[in-house]
């Protein structure tokens, strides 16, 4: 354990609440909004990955391929500033007034990269799967996190919704981690002995930055 300098957080519900998109794509495949979170739940639940989803309901759906046909027809995947949770500013205020490094990193797009920071979130670092050329899980993901860090591996703390793609594999990288209970994964995943290694469980971001504090303050 060591004292934290920088915390980096996963994108999609984590930051931002993923609700409307994922109607949008509900509303794509032409099927009841209700329905796809039924089925996007219940693929979780079974340890598969999300996209197999849309396989449920369009087999061999490819979902490059898809993002593409729908910037084609003027229904691009986005999000606004009306999509961050709440607590999101001022927990990345409050983290970055108190002298820590903070950072985004998580599997988005070159789009989503570029609504990033068209947000001007007071953050210092955006880093996006597309853009590193490397995604979650893999350990080159989070070596890019700790050099985006410019600190040790134990004094960075990464922040995400996602026991298998976030926490675990931080952990692996001798990364801090904190997990958050919202979205689908954040309620529906379980994996007791990751869980049991994360430094904070969080219900929302607003916590954050006082927890932070505390933790620091043992090391001064």
């Amino acid at each position: 354990m060591a004292k934290i300098e920088a915390v980096f957080f996963d994108v999609g519900e984590t930051l931002v609440n993923e609700t409307r998109e994922y109607g949008t794509w509900a509303d794509w495949l032409g099927v009841p909004r209700h329905t796809f979170s039924a089925v996007f739940g219940a693929v979780i639940a079974q340890g598969k990955d999300y996209r197999e989803t849309f396989q449920v309901f369009k087999p061999g759906f490819d979902l490059a391929v898809e993002r593409e046909r729908r910037a084609a027809a003027g229904q691009p995947e986005t999000f606004t500033e009306e999509d961050l949770y709440d607590d999101v500013r001022p927990c990345l205020r409050q983290l970055q007034a108190s002298g820590l490094r903070v950072g985004l990193a998580g599997n988005q797009t070159a789009r989503a990269e570029e609504i990033l920071k068209a947000l001007e979130l007071p953050v210092d670092v955006i880093g996006t799967s597309d853009g590193w050329g490397v995604e979650k899980p893999s350990p080159e993901f989070f070596d890019r996190v700790i050099e985006e860090a410019g600190v040790t591996a134990n004094s960075v703390l990464y922040v995400g919704d996602r026991l298998d793609n976030d926490v675990r594999p931080a952990q692996e990288a001798g990364i801090s981690t904190a997990l958050i209970r919202r979205g689908p994964w954040g309620h529906i995943l379980r994996l007791p002995e990751v869980e049991q290694r994360c430094l904070f469980h969080l219900d929302g971001l607003a916590e954050l930055p006082a927890r932070v504090a505390a933790h620091n303050a043992e090391y001064s």
